[in-house]
This record gives structure tokens, sequence and C-alpha cells, in this order.
């Protein structure tokens, strides 16, 4: 079910009035977990046994290791995490695997073989099974403070029944706004969130803001961007100037941008909605000016957790300069590999923790994020951009052997002209990408504080007709109904 469809509407407008209702209130939190799992099964009802046994599984481990300590509690919780990631591997990785196999002994016919190579992708499953990885190493953790320092427990996260815990874990990673392509949450920060919620309590502005901008990323801009780029695809590209196939690949850097963070303000404006606070997933990632602010931009709830449960674990940058390195590296190759089974998105992970990894070495102990000179900054954002955008070209096609071929056809279209017609949309719809971005650049953001401060009516006003437009824009100049492009993940 996509969000933007009317079968969505239909379905989110049910949900809603049924969830506030008085009579509702003692179910309020069942009601949704069952509304999650119509919403989740609404094309594919099989997938929800995959689901329903992931979220059974950690909730009975996370609730063993929320109760035993020392090497009993470290079983559980292994057992658990490699359940997780062997369910995870088997569905996503197993073609990758099979075909390898095939490769390698020239048997890809063999009916083995074409049976690991055909097995289906779950829908969401990547998101879920971290979801469920993340409520046992925070289980863990927490009761780890009950005895090292009860002073700093923080939220409870475990329930005190083990029926409550059942039904908070399945909202926690079945809950429908986040549930197919994030963000990603930490058991942590949303289940203690869990209680009933009132209508009169729901923040109508955040959610109105945050749904009106994720729609108008997804539905004007990424929409309309996927017309244009859908030529840097194998045979079309062989055609493409270079400049043309340059300009192009840019536009897919802005659609894959516009789509990604616009079904992201849509879960996060769902979640308002519904009483629930997600974490942001996109702070702007295209003015980033380092590599390592890229990845504290860039889908923050993915390199998050990463950062939380395998970077830190691993040593991060305790161990040592090239110690670092290799940790570097090793995130980023499986952060590549979690995207898809296949090389290309490895190669794309290997990109980046090469580039976070030179990043580091040349800078040193400098501070990457102090105040620059102006040119200096836009020197820096235009090159990490280019570098990102680059790498772009490896989730664009998978198959590595085209990206080879689609640089060897823009050397060899070098001198061809722009096409025009494929230029100008391009430009049209990925302009306001940009300005999205620079209207939050420091001195942005400084400047509209000010206003805001010296003249709070004007700017509430002209906020209200920048929103407006945007709305204006949504339901006149949408373009053609496409998945998200992280629902492939």
């Amino acid at each position: 079910m996509l969000f933007n469809s009317g079968v969505f509407a239909i379905f989110l407008l049910i949900t809603f009035v049924l969830y506030y209702l008085p009579v509702m209130r003692k179910m309020q939190i069942e009601f949704l977990v069952v509304a999650s799992f119509v919403f989740y099964s609404w094309t594919a009802p099989e997938l929800l046994i995959l689901l329903s046994v992931s979220i059974f599984l950690n909730a009975v481990v996370s609730w063993k290791v929320s109760r035993l300590d020392g090497r009993s509690q470290w079983k559980w919780a292994l057992a658990g995490v490699v359940i997780n990631l062997g369910v995870l591997a088997w569905f996503k990785y197993a073609g990758l695997l099979g075909g390898l196999i095939g490769d390698l002994t020239n048997s890809r016919g063999a009916p083995a073989i074409a049976a690991m190579m055909a097995i289906p992708l779950p829908i969401g499953i990547s998101f879920y099974t971290f979801e469920g990885i993340s409520l046992l190493l925070d289980a863990i953790a927490r009761r780890r403070r009950e005895t090292e320092a009860p002073d700093k427990l923080g939220p409870q996260i475990v329930a005190d029944s083990f029926g409550a815990h059942v039904r908070n874990t399945s909202l926690f990673v079945a809950f429908f706004p986040h549930l197919i392509a994030g963000p990603i949450l930490k058991a942590r920060q949303f289940i203690p969130q869990i209680r009933v919620k009132h209508f009169r309590d729901i923040d109508w502005d955040a959610a109105g803001r945050a749904l009106v901008v994720g729609f108008f990323l997804k539905m004007v801009l990424a929409d309309n961007l996927k017309d244009q780029t859908l030529w840097i695809a194998n045979p079309f590209y062989t055609t493409l100037s270079m400049k043309t196939g340059l300009v192009l690949l840019v536009g897919y850097s802005m659609q894959i941008f516009a789509d990604f963070a616009g079904y992201s303000l849509i879960a996060i404006g769902l979640g308002f909605l519904f009483g629930y606070e997600m974490p942001p997933n996109f702070n702007f990632p295209y003015i980033s000016r380092s590599f390592s602010e890229f990845w504290r931009r860039w889908h923050i709830s993915l390199s998050t957790w990463l950062r939380d449960y395998l970077y830190f674990p691993l040593g991060g940058n305790r161990k040592g300069r090239f110690r670092t390195y290799i940790n570097l590296a090793t995130v980023m190759v499986l952060g590549g590999l979690w995207h898809g089974a296949a090389w290309s998105y490895a190669i794309w992970g290997a990109y980046h923790g090469l580039a976070l990894a030179i990043e580091r070495f040349v800078s040193g102990e400098k501070d990457l994020d102090a105040p620059s000179p102006l040119w200096a900054s836009t020197l820096r954002v235009l090159f990490v951009y280019t570098v990102v955008t680059l790498g772009w070209l490896l989730f664009k096609l998978p198959n590595f052997s085209e990206v080879i071929e689609f640089g060897q056809s823009l050397l060899k279209n070098k001198s061809q002209p722009f096409d025009m017609v494929k230029v100008a949309p391009v430009v049209i719809f990925s302009v306001p990408v940009v300005v999205y971005h620079l209207l939050y650049t420091r001195r942005a953001i400084a400047f509209r504080q000010a206003w805001a401060t010296r003249n709070p009516a004007q700017f509430r006003r002209v906020t209200g007709i920048a929103y407006g437009l945007l709305l204006a824009a949504i339901m006149l100049n949408y373009g053609s109904g496409e998945e998200f492009i992280y629902f492939q993940f």
C-alpha cells in the first residue's frame, strides 16, 4: 500500500477516526497493531507470517535477556542476533550466493541453484530485522545498567508482563508509517512512547509541515524526475552525450534524495497524527562539507544504527588509526550490502568507506565542522556532492558491468551537444531541491530566525503562503505514481 495512493488515503482516514474514538481507548495500541498488519499484508498476505515470526522471536529473546545475567544472557542474545541475520541473509542474499556458486561451478541451471535465485525479497525485511536487533541490544544495555549504574537506567524497554511486551514489540516493529522503508527506529526511542494517545494532543503543525513537504518532494519532484532519469538505463544510455548523461545523473541524485527524504517526512508526519514522534532521517545532506558530515545527514537512522551497533562495538576510532580505517571500511561495505544483494552495493559501500578513510587520513585532527570562508565551504560542498552523486550510479545500475558501459558511452559521446528535451525538465525539477537545501544553510537559518523575531506576523503569513503553494503543486503537478526507491531494500 503506497502512501501516495487512494487506497492508503481511505485506510488512513478509517484508521485515524477509529483510533481516537473514546470506546477504542482501552484497545488503542492493539488496534494500531492490527491496522499496521492490514497495511503490510494488503497486497501480499503471506508476508505477514514472516513479520509475525520475527516480532514474536524478538519479543521472546528480549524478554529473556532482560531477566538474565552473565553467559546465559549473552547466549540468548547471540542466538537472537544470529537468527535475525540468518533470516535476513537467506531472503536477501540467497540469490546472490546462488548466482556466485552457479558461476563458479557452471551450474546456474541446477534446480537447487535456480531455487535459491528465485527466493523473493519480503518488503521491509531489512528495516524490521534491524529494529529487532536494536530491541535485543537495548534490552541488554538496560539490564546491565540495572546492576552497574542504576542511577542511569533510562526509560523502561521491556514491560513487566510478557503479554504487554509482545504487544509493545508488535507496535514498535510493525507501526505502519515506518514499517516498509523506515526511519529505522531504536527500541529505546520508540517503546517508551507507547501509551494511550488523545486527539487533543496531536501536533498538527509538525504533522502538516512534514506531510506537505514530504508529498511535495515525492509526488512533484521525485516522480517527475523519474520520468527523465529513466534514460540512465540499458540500452538508452548508449545514445546519451556526456553532457546530457552527467546532467541526468545529477537529476537522479536529486530524485533519490527527494524520493527517500519525502517518504521519511511522510512517515514522520503520519507518526505525529497517531501521537508518536520518530527521529529525522535526513538533515539536508547535500550541503555537507565533508563525507563524515554527509553520513550524519543522510539516512540518519541507518548511519546511527551502524555506528551504535556495529562501528562502536568494533572499536570505533579508539584502537589506532589503521584499525579505524578497517572499521570504517567494514561498516560501509556491510551498509552497502544492506541495501541489496548485488556487488554494486558492496562497491558503493567500499567507495564511501574509502572516501571516509582518505578524509580522516588527510584531515588528521582538524575539525572539519569548524566555520570557514564562504568560498571554501562552497568548494567543499561541491566536491562532496560530486563524489556522492557519482556513487549514485551504482544504485541506478546495480549491474556493475552496466556502470562501466555507461562511463564508456559518455566518453565515446563526449563531443555531442546537450539534449535539451531531456535536460530542461531535469533542471526544472532539480532547482527546488537545491533551494530546499539552501534554505537550511547557517546563514539562511540565521536570517529566518531574525525575521521571525523582528516581524512574527509577516513571517507566519509568508510561511503559510509557501506551504499553500507546495500543496497546490502537489494537486496540480504531481508526476506518475511509482513505488518509493527504498522499497526495493
